[in-house]
């Protein structure tokens, strides 16, 4: 596995590969990596011939009280975690790298209408960051494929919604969320869970799975399941940031004439943010 921190030289083993005729797969990530990372790596080489998955802690999707300096970084266990796969690259460009000229002074790009609620209108300008720093990582590492985990379901449809956009020739593929045996989604932030806290954050997928069951019955007084499901939440000990029912690729608010539908909800345990999602198809 090569490690490559510049740009560089990074564009000089893609321009190789794509020389030779090799398809790439790209894995962007935060790091911090666990099993849901590591499905993602699998099925990107699946995918292609080379996979190149890129570690970095992008500040422009971070809120004014949202806390980047904490933010668990673990490089060495992740390198050892991607050599095991036999990934490609692992690229671990510093933020000098990615935004030579500072934040204020980067061009950036703007996913609009399908960035609006949800993490969107919880976490103002994350998106733009988001659709940023995955533009330009496409634009060097020019992948064929581009493997984005569904538990961040917003940002995958963004992503989707901006390669499409822009032109950018790109397969957007979303991967299954891995789940403890709990159910809870595998997530970065569960670190910062106690084992109790653990326990009390399974809720949230149960509360899921009980609204999916009543879609799938029939049930479709949409705003009356979705304050049962932040009442039960609130039961549970978690405060609900949003529960929402959406038609699934739009994600605008799900109508009688929908079947494909998208769970969307939020909620904290203490100071941790959780996220999660079902696809239901009725």
């Amino acid at each position: 596995m090569q490690s490559i921190t510049e740009i560089k030289s990074l564009r000089s083993q893609i321009k190789a590969w794509s020389q030779a005729g090799l398809s790439i797969a790209l894995v962007p990530t935060m790091g911090n990596l666990h099993l849901g990372h590591f499905s993602l790596v699998e099925k990107a080489k699946m995918m292609a011939d080379k996979v190149v998955v890129s570690i970095f802690v992008n500040p422009m999707q971070f809120g004014a009280n949202e806390d980047l300096d904490n933010y668990p970084r673990t490089l060495d266990e992740d390198k050892r975690g991607l050599a095991d796969l036999e990934t490609d690259i692992v690229f671990t460009p510093s933020v000098e790298t990615i935004y030579p000229n500072g934040l204020a002074a980067q061009s950036f790009v703007d996913v609009p209408d399908i960035s609006l609620g949800y993490c969107g209108g919880s976490r103002p300008g994350h998106f733009r960051g988001v659709a940023t720093v995955v533009t330009k990582l496409f634009n060097l590492v020019q992948p064929d494929y581009a493997c984005f985990g569904e538990k961040d379901f917003q940002q995958l449809q963004v992503i989707k919604t901006m390669a499409r956009d822009l032109s950018i020739p790109v397969e957007v593929i979303g991967v299954s969320t891995m789940r403890e045996v709990s159910g809870l989604a595998m997530s970065s932030r569960n670190g910062y869970l106690s084992n109790e806290q653990k326990d009390s954050a399974t809720a949230l997928f149960k509360v899921l799975n009980n609204c999916a069951e009543q879609l799938k019955s029939g049930n479709t007084d949409f705003a009356t399941l979705e304050e049962t499901a932040k009442q039960s939440l609130q039961q549970a000990g978690l405060k609900p940031d949003y529960f929402s029912i959406a038609q699934r690729d739009t994600l605008k608010a799900a109508t009688l004439d929908d079947n494909k539908f998208v769970i969307l909800a939020a909620a904290y345990l203490g100071s941790v943010r959780l996220i999660d999602n079902l696809q239901v198809e009725v």
